[in-house]
């Protein structure tokens, strides 16, 4: 039956959407690598003539291919005829030319999710923190600059206080990044309220990005004992302090009549051996899947065949049709 897209159908170019036709050689497509998006470039173009083509209908949109072309799903590639009732590989395609961060773990980088899970704020494209310590914005500031290379500066507000009954100073850091903003909701959890988020275990790849998440936490929701060598953590969030109390091998009893409960982390708890590194991903996953939902079979009595358009592409063979991955068999 032939492979390729018809003429009016988009794929996903670097520089923006692109019709099918318009695809010429050294045009850069966007494509998936595992979880990541990556660029591959059109190396030939070739033309083919059939007579039918089918409607692949997702979760998120209807997209046009031959009925023998490729689609990406978790046991491999499915002809697009036999892909209903399976799932394809998706990445969002209107975040697909947004900027990309690179990630440097270590200390900086444990401390700013230690803010964030203490006293940050995760919208929908940004991340944000604000208090009253000059310190220790000035400290998350720095601390996220170094950890993901974006630039981040104080801001002195004023905010309303309930307990007060008045406006009180206090300092501001916020950074528009929606990649940011994905990625916290990956280290935490998609939901951005405090008590919904869970353990960000990325912090545990080793000692030294873990205590930068210890000393973030407690400049927001801790502080430091005068009277023993150690800290006292604060939080309602009990499914948080107890993983995070299996860690530092602490014992850890929810408050019974607070809304709030305390975990004690003594400076000694590395002796105890209860820390074990574990390596998740630092970057974005940015790739899930789309459910197709059914595919129709178009221009079974059309007297006019359809043109269709096939790429070879490099380093990588597929590419991104609104958002769906696909391939030719070459």
């Amino acid at each position: 039956m032939g492979y390729g897209l018809p003429s009016r159908q988009t794929v996903n170019g670097v520089g923006g959407r692109v019709r099918a036709r318009d695809v010429q050689v050294g045009c850069r497509l966007w494509t998936l690598d595992g979880e990541r998006t990556v660029q591959t470039t059109v190396t030939a173009v070739e033309t083919v003539k059939v007579r039918q083509v089918l409607d692949v209908v997702t979760d998120h949109v209807t997209f046009t291919v031959a009925p023998d072309h490729l689609l990406g799903t978790p046991d491999g590639w499915v002809h697009a005829r036999d892909a209903e009732g399976t799932v394809v590989a998706w990445a969002h395609a209107r975040k697909l030319c947004r900027e990309r961060l690179t990630v440097t773990p270590g200390y900086e980088f444990g401390y700013m999710i230690g803010a964030n899970c203490s006293d940050g704020t995760v919208g929908k494209n940004y991340v944000s923190l604000v208090v009253n310590d000059e310190g220790f914005a000035s400290r998350y500031a720095s601390c996220l600059a170094a950890a993901t290379g974006l630039s981040a500066r104080l801001e002195a507000v004023t905010r309303p206080s309930g307990y007060l009954k008045r406006d009180v100073s206090g300092f501001r850091v916020r950074v528009v990044s929606s990649y940011l903003a994905d990625l916290m909701r990956q280290y935490a959890g998609g939901d951005a309220h405090h008590m919904r988020q869970r353990f960000p275990r990325v912090v545990l790849r080793d000692p030294e990005t873990f205590e930068g998440f210890l000393d973030g936490y407690t400049d927001g929701d801790g502080y430091r004992s005068k009277r023993w060598r150690g800290r006292l953590l604060v939080s309602a969030n009990v499914p948080f302090l107890s993983e995070l109390a299996h860690v530092v091998g602490a014992r850890f009893t929810p408050a019974a009549h607070r809304s709030a409960s305390h975990l004690v982390v003594a400076d000694s708890w590395p002796s105890r051996g209860t820390f074990t590194p574990e390596q998740h991903p630092l970057q974005l996953k940015e790739s899930t899947w789309a459910e197709v939902r059914r595919v129709r079979l178009r221009g079974a009595e059309s007297p006019k065949p359809f043109t269709l358009y096939n790429y070879r592409l490099d380093p990588y063979p597929g590419f991104l049709v609104n958002g769906h991955l696909a391939r030719q068999p070459w």
